[in-house]
């Protein structure tokens, strides 16, 4: 009976459907060809694995466990393991430079702030099932920073009077961070257990990355809001502190900030000297440097046309 009738037998139609030409048939020789080699592949991988006394593969399963263990302990505890304050922070951190992401719950003065460390995925929407904690006593669960390489004005701290512009240096790092997450790397332990870091704001176009976050330090000293920072110990980053010059000159010479002035204030590093000296001699706190004034005189426009002083 013809094929194509719709009546036909299943076998009938099954039977014409199988090539007949000799491209056809050699190509079924190809296949099963390549089927035989596996098959023989296959025997004598077992043959060999047979051969092999138990305890050798007993002892290749452990090592394989292990070597998978310690990598997922590693992964773990580089990019998993919450750090919880600065006490867990550890030498081998320290030296490696590391880099952490985190979120500022508070910021204390202009130059420091306290680090949540969220390590890790799922702590921002869509994923945020991971939570940061709120509240005003989070100490034990975060990290102190210290920023790196710059001094802000010194708020009023245990009696002592605060700098001048110390609330707007203030405001300026809390506009820029608080409530924000930032990357940092850590540096070293200072002498009050706060880890010195070089903060790094959060990237515009590239998440968990910092091809483009902007340098925390190097923008608070362009705003004009902070001294470099050049006592013993200071740390820079990457960037060095000849870059840390330049830049608060050009705030210097723009008179931003707490140069708005000139400079011929009292710097961060000045005032705790002054106090520090105080302390030591037991005499009084010397008042600070006052600030020339700009007197007004009837040739003052003549003096100011020709730069005259």
């Amino acid at each position: 009976m013809p094929s194509w009738l719709p009546w036909s037998s299943s076998s009938s139609s099954n039977s014409s459907s199988i090539p007949s030409s000799s491209a056809s048939k050699a190509l079924r020789e190809d296949v099963d060809k390549v089927k035989k080699t596996l098959e023989e592949d296959k025997a004598a991988l077992i043959a060999r694995l047979s051969s092999i006394p138990p305890h050798i593969l007993g002892s290749s399963a452990f090592v394989a466990g292990l070597v998978f263990g310690l990598g997922a302990q590693y992964v773990y505890a580089r990019y998993l393991r919450r750090i919880p304050n600065a006490d867990w922070v550890t030498p081998d951190i320290l030296a490696r430079r590391r880099w952490i992401k985190g979120y500022v719950t508070s910021v204390g003065d202009a130059d420091n702030f306290r680090l949540y460390h969220t390590p890790g995925i799922g702590w921002r929407w869509p994923l945020k099932f991971r939570r940061i904690p709120v509240g005003r006593d989070l100490k034990d669960q975060t990290i102190h920073i210290r920023m790196a390489g710059v001094d802000a004005p010194e708020a009023g701290h245990f009696g002592r009077p605060s700098q001048a512009f110390a609330e707007e240096s203030l405001a300026w790092l809390k506009n820029q961070v608080e409530n924000k997450f930032v990357y940092c790397q850590l540096v070293r332990r200072d002498q009050y257990g706060r880890i010195v870091a070089v903060p790094h704001l959060k990237p515009r176009l590239l998440p968990n990355s910092l091809a483009t976050g902007k340098n925390l330090p190097l923008e608070m000293l362009r705003a004009g809001w902070g001294s470099v920072y050049e006592q013993a110990g200071a740390e820079y980053g990457p960037r060095g502190v000849e870059e840390f010059l330049r830049v608060q000159s050009e705030a210097q010479k723009a008179r931003r900030g707490i140069w708005q002035r000139g400079t011929s204030g009292e710097t961060p590093a000045e005032y705790k000297r002054r106090y520090r000296e105080a302390a030591t001699s037991g005499d009084p706190v010397a008042p600070p440097p006052a600030s020339p004034q700009q007197k007004e005189t009837s040739g003052g426009w003549f003096r100011r046309l020709f730069r005259l002083k």
